[in-house]
């Protein structure tokens, strides 16, 4: 079972609304006590959100409807074609349609045995992989047989899924670019320490620019791995690229640096030109076409910068599906 974060059914305000209530209302995405968060969820956030999240959503959408969905669909036709017939492969999104229930109720129907469950999140965090897991976990809970479960947690250094990156971003000639810069979701500083069992996290500076024993499951750790990974394939020196992260919400601390504070601080260094790789995500989706591809891109140019470019992200490409085929086997 392939599982993906989830998208709106259409991008019409009520199914935004309907998405982002559920997303949001997840205990492991906001994790404040069940009273405050559903104050917040559905008395302030989704309310107010969703108007400029539906507009959002309808620059995304194609004739083939939401890329995140489209581009899983195909992933998953071509993860079945190389697995073969010994195998049945089904797409889940953690919220909205189709839900992880429906795929484990296909399961159940054809009497599979032995389930693997791949979560698309490279790197691992509670609010998603997490997530994801908990929730399949809540579903077998309630039943009698329970067939034999194997989780993917993390695949963040994969190398043909470090390859597959790498490939997207051959068809740019780095040469040209004066900066690179590897922008992954981001998350609240909490999440990172309240998971940290080893007194590591947030303790000194640059605590994540280094995987060790101590993090090696810390997101921020496993972002930072990621991003010099792909850098080292394509030949590009640290000094030349920048981790930072996006899409905060809410006043509190989150993980630093802001891309877009990133980006203003190029445009005043006179880096002019600037490409962009997103390796959180393994489809495209709002935060990459619209919020880098778009909205960061204006707000670069109105910086006083002269180029922005994003690197697509991995959607259909073959080696992503070999890594994927790979890592089940």
């Amino acid at each position: 079972m392939l599982v993906n974060l989830g998208t709106p059914d259409d991008p019409s305000r009520a199914s935004v609304y309907r998405y982002l209530k559920e997303f949001l209302l997840d205990k492991r995405v906001i994790d404040y006590n069940w009273l405050l968060r559903n104050f917040l969820v559905r008395g302030i956030i989704a309310p107010f959100r969703s108007k400029p999240s539906s507009e959002a959503y309808k620059e995304l959408w194609t004739e083939q409807g939401s890329p995140l969905k489209f581009h899983g669909e195909k992933v998953s036709e071509m993860v079945q074609e190389n697995l073969g017939e010994e195998y049945m492969v089904q797409l889940a999104m953690r919220y909205q349609s189709p839900a992880i229930k429906q795929a484990l109720l296909k399961f159940k129907e054809h009497n599979i045995t032995d389930i693997t469950v791949f979560p698309m999140f490279p790197q691992y965090a509670s609010a998603s992989t997490g997530s994801v897991f908990e929730e399949v976990m809540d579903f077998y809970r309630k039943e009698l047989t329970i067939p034999s479960l194997r989780f993917i947690q993390s695949y963040h250094d994969n190398p043909l899924m470090i390859e597959a990156f790498a490939n997207r971003a051959e068809k740019y000639n780095l040469e040209d670019y004066d900066h690179f810069i590897f922008s992954f979701h981001g998350l609240p500083e909490r999440h990172l320490k309240n998971a940290d069992e080893n007194n590591h996290c947030v303790v000194k500076k640059d605590c994540c620019t280094t995987i060790c024993e101590k993090n090696h499951m810390c997101y921020g750790a496993q972002s930072h791995a990621t991003a010099y990974a792909i850098a080292d394939k394509l030949g590009i020196h640290r000094e030349d690229l920048t981790v930072s992260f996006q899409s905060r919400l809410g006043k509190e601390v989150w993980m630093t640096p802001y891309t877009i504070d990133v980006l203003e601080e190029c445009a005043k260094k006179g880096q002019k030109k600037i490409l962009v790789f997103s390796p959180a995500f393994v489809a495209d989706c709002l935060e990459t076409t619209i919020e880098i591809g778009d909205e960061y891109k204006e707000e670069f140019l109105e910086f006083g910068g002269e180029e922005l470019d994003y690197v697509e992200s991995l959607n259909d490409h073959p080696k992503w599906v070999e890594a994927i085929v790979g890592m089940v086997k």
